[in-house]
């Protein structure tokens, strides 16, 4: 072999190298899928946002997708949204949106996107009749913070997969208003588990239907929906934060679930 050819092939090498090298760096920048964490408030604000927003991005580094957290609303254009594949709205509260922002999100929805609400998304944007569908409903109250079971009544969701039928959790436990009859219940709450508190002497529970996660399709696009997520330690806990990251990823890939 000639010194010219054996150069070459030596240089034709060293391109292959690097191109597949920047391939894959490449990859690992871009991710699975690229997720907006948006985490406004205009209401209650919860203490556990930092540790929410933290949890996601540590999540993000293990998983492979790619984030950016804002609280910025402009980022609700058509211009924006259409770099992402999921919006995660943690723990938002309050009319949070413009006329113009709303009509964005409706867009990136229909468009075929994903959503993800944690917690107070439903606390949110309440005379806003196409956004209480879509995260499935609305606040209406909680007792304190207790533990009490979970029962996962359906484990055939990438948010449940990992989940044993029954699940002992401490949180701050929502009751629902206008809740959306069409969502598919993954995980329901035990009211005989806990004390849900009184009124008048009757129960400010919802009764042996009790939803606390749920997902569903609505207006083009798959949202999914954990009440949970109120404590600090939520975002340090490996069974939580694998529930929230199976919701992350059918909302953001439309895999099937089955």
């Amino acid at each position: 072999m000639n010194q010219f050819k054996w150069k070459s092939m030596l240089f034709g090498s060293f391109l292959l190298i690097t191109s597949l090298l920047f391939a894959g760096q490449s990859f690992a920048q871009r991710g699975q899928f690229k997720a907006l964490i948006f985490s406004k408030t205009q209401g209650f604000r919860h203490q556990s946002i930092p540790n929410a927003v933290k949890g996601l991005k540590d999540m993000a580094k293990t998983r492979l997708f790619s984030v950016y957290a804002t609280e910025d609303a402009s980022v609700f254009n058509d211009k924006a949204l259409k770099n992402y594949d999921v919006i995660i709205l943690a723990s938002t509260t309050g009319d949070i949106l413009s006329d113009d922002q709303k009509e964005a999100f409706k867009r990136f929805v229909q468009s075929g996107k994903g959503v993800v609400g944690i917690h107070s998304a439903t606390d949110t944007e309440y005379n806003w009749e196409w956004y209480t569908k879509l995260i499935g409903g609305q606040f209406m109250h909680h007792p304190s913070q207790q533990s009490a079971r979970l029962n996962v009544v359906d484990r055939d969701h990438p948010a449940t997969y990992h989940l044993n039928e029954k699940w002992l959790w401490t949180d701050e436990w929502y009751a629902f208003k206008n809740f959306n009859e069409n969502v598919h219940i993954l995980i329901q709450l035990d009211e005989t588990s806990y004390d849900p508190g009184s009124k008048d002497g009757e129960s400010m529970g919802m009764g042996e239907v009790h939803p606390m996660s749920w997902y569903h399709e609505y207006d083009g696009g798959r949202v999914f929906y954990t009440a949970l997520g109120h404590v600090d330690s939520a975002y340090e806990n490996d069974d939580f934060m694998d529930h929230l990251y199976g919701g992350i990823w059918w909302a953001a890939t439309g895999y099937p679930i089955q």
